[in-house]
């Protein structure tokens, strides 16, 4: 969880540099940058591969389950569990939406940026201000379901998380290398 505390101070720190760099993500493939919800994943994806990967691991442990053999796993989520981490994805959507809501707004006066007449330091920090609560809600998010997580669910939990941030990379700098090599 450290790692995942470290990238958003870094990338906190990066965009008082340059805000609208964070928003390009020139290191990111054009997959990723598709991808991209206020320059990162969305927070509720979380919740998505939670409970694909609790799917996913109940399928393929049920007949041990069946026997009433506990795993341990991300496939013996408990009730308890998969209600809060409900909770969790719904109370993470509604920020989401808000945030979503508030982006948009900015995007409205954006225009504004253009104009003399504009304070112009006044809109870009309000991007900030909607980057670091994105961050902040994708950090808390994590940082919330790993709470309710096992410690070997959350184990398995990040590796799934950085299982699907290296494929999406990987098929990402693939179709990249694919278009400038002409063959797309």
């Amino acid at each position: 969880m450290t790692h995942y505390e470290d990238y958003s101070r870094v990338k906190s720190h990066a965009a008082k540099s340059d805000i609208f760099a964070m928003f390009n993500a020139s290191w990111a493939t054009s997959l990723e940058r598709s991808l991209h919800w206020i320059a990162g994943s969305r927070p509720t994806t979380i919740f998505h591969l939670v409970y694909s990967e609790s799917s996913h691991m109940f399928e393929a442990r049920l007949m041990d389950l069946l026997h009433g053999r506990k795993t341990g796993d991300l496939g013996d989520l408990s009730p308890s569990q998969l209600g809060r981490v409900s909770e969790l994805q719904c109370m993470t959507v509604k920020e989401e939406n808000e945030i979503t809501d508030e982006l948009g707004a900015w995007q409205e006066s954006a225009w504004d940026l253009v104009t003399v007449s504009a304070d112009n330091e006044g809109n870009i920090e309000r991007l900030r201000f909607l980057l670091e609560r994105a961050d902040d809600l994708r950090l808390r998010t994590m940082q919330k379901v790993m709470e309710v997580l096992s410690t070997k669910q959350g184990v398995e939990f990040l590796i799934a998380t950085a299982e699907l941030q290296f494929g999406v990379r990987g098929w990402g700098l693939d179709k990249d290398q694919s278009r400038l090599d002409g063959r797309d």
